[in-house]
C-alpha cells in the first residue's frame, strides 16, 4: 500500500492566527480563559483548550463582567461585540481576517441598499456573524438551488450576494449561477468569497482521486469545510469517509486500496493525520508516504495586539 497526503492540508493561516491567540492569551494572563463559540471547528483542539483552562461559551451571559474574552475565527456579528462591551469585557478578536472581508462588503452592499443573498449553511457560526453585518430588511439566506427559487425579490431591485468561506466551490458555482439567471444585474463581490484555503484544500483532493482508490479526511463532523473536502472526494468518485480521531478509521474498508489518499480540514492539526498514517501502519505494509510541498507553507496572517485583554 502506499499514501499520499494532500498537498493543501491542516491549519490554514487563519487557523493558526486564531489557535496562537489563544495560546498566547493562556500564556500570558492563564486562566480562566473564556472564548465565544468553539474557537475553531476541531474537537482535539478544543478540548485540548478546555483541559488548559479555557471556557467556551454559546452567550455573553455566561461570562462573568470584567473577564477576558476572544471572539472565535468564524466570526461574530455586531451586536455581540456591544453587548461585549457594555459587559466591560476585554476581549480580542480572532476572527479570520477573509471572514471579516465579507463582514466589510456585507456592510457596502447594504449602505448601497441591495438586497443581499447570503450563500451557506444556516445556523453555521460564520453565516450568523456575516448575517449581522447586513441590514435585516436586506436580508435573504439560500443553502441551495430550491432556495433561490424562492427568494421574493423584485428583479428590478439591486441584488448582491456573499458567500459562506468554507463552502464547496463546485456546490456554490451553481446556485451563483441560478441567481444569475433570475436576477440577471445580480452584483458580486469584489473577489470572490470562497476562501484560498477552501480551494486549495478542494483542488489537492481533487488531485489525490486522480491517484488514489480510497480518500480518508481527517476533520471534524461540525466542520463545514472538512465536510465538503469528502464530498469532493466522492463527488470525483472515489470512496471517501471522514474521521474525527485515526481511532474511529474501519482499517478493515481499506483493505482492497492500494493507493490511499489522506486530507485535512483547515482546523485539523497536524498530529491527527500523523496518528492516522501510524494507525494504517499497524494493520498493513505501507511502501511509502508521498508527501508533496505545500503551496500555503508561506502564508501568515499578523496577530492583532493581546493588550487589550490586560
Amino acid at each position: 500500500m502506499e499514501i499520499y497526503l494532500a498537498r493543501a492540508q491542516g491549519f490554514c493561516a487563519g487557523v493558526a492566527s486564531a489557535v496562537d491567540i489563544v495560546d498566547k492569551a493562556l500564556e500570558l494572563f492563564g486562566a480562566p480563559l473564556y472564548v465565544y463559540h468553539e474557537i475553531v471547528h476541531n474537537t482535539y483542539v478544543v478540548n485540548d483548550f478546555r483541559n488548559r483552562g479555557v471556557v467556551f461559551v454559546e452567550d455573553l451571559n455566561d461570562v462573568p463582567e470584567g473577564e477576558k474574552i476572544i471572539f472565535s475565527a468564524h466570526g461574530v456579528p455586531p451586536e455581540v461585540i456591544q453587548k461585549a462591551r457594555a459587559k466591560k469585557l476585554k476581549f480580542v478578536d480572532a476572527t479570520c481576517p477573509l471572514v471579516t472581508k465579507v463582514h466589510n462588503e456585507a456592510v457596502k452592499f447594504s449602505e448601497k441598499g441591495f438586497e443581499t443573498v447570503l450563500i451557506g449553511h444556516k445556523g453555521h457560526q460564520e453565516l450568523i456573524g456575516t448575517a449581522g453585518y447586513v441590514q435585516p430588511k436586506y436580508l435573504h439566506i439560500v443553502e441551495n438551488e430550491d432556495d433561490v427559487e424562492k427568494l421574493d425579490i423584485n428583479p428590478k431591485k439591486e441584488v448582491a450576494y456573499l458567500t459562506q468561506t468554507t463552502l464547496s466551490v463546485d456546490e456554490t458555482k451553481a446556485i451563483i449561477e441560478r441567481l444569475k439567471q433570475k436576477f440577471p444585474k445580480l452584483k458580486a463581490p469584489p473577489r470572490s468569497d470562497i476562501c484560498y484555503a477552501t480551494q486549495n484544500r478542494q483542488d489537492s483532493v481533487k488531485e489525490l482521486a486522480r491517484m488514489c482508490d480510497t480518500i480518508i479526511i481527517c476533520g471534524s463532523p461540525n466542520s463545514s469545510n472538512s465536510n465538503r473536502l469528502r464530498e469532493t472526494g466522492a463527488n470525483e468518485g472515489v470512496p471517501s469517509y471522514i474521521i474525527d480521531r485515526a481511532q474511529e478509521l474501519d482499517l478493515d474498508i481499506l483493505k482492497n486500496s492500494k493507493k490511499v489518499g489522506i486530507s485535512s480540514g483547515a482546523s485539523v492539526p497536524q498530529c491527527i493525520v500523523d496518528e492516522l498514517v501510524a494507525q494504517i501502519q499497524t494493520r498493513y505494509q505501507v511502501s511509502e508516504v508521498h508527501r508533496f510541498d505545500n503551496p500555503e507553507k508561506n502564508i501568515v496572517f499578523r496577530l492583532p495586539a493581546l493588550s487589550a485583554l490586560e
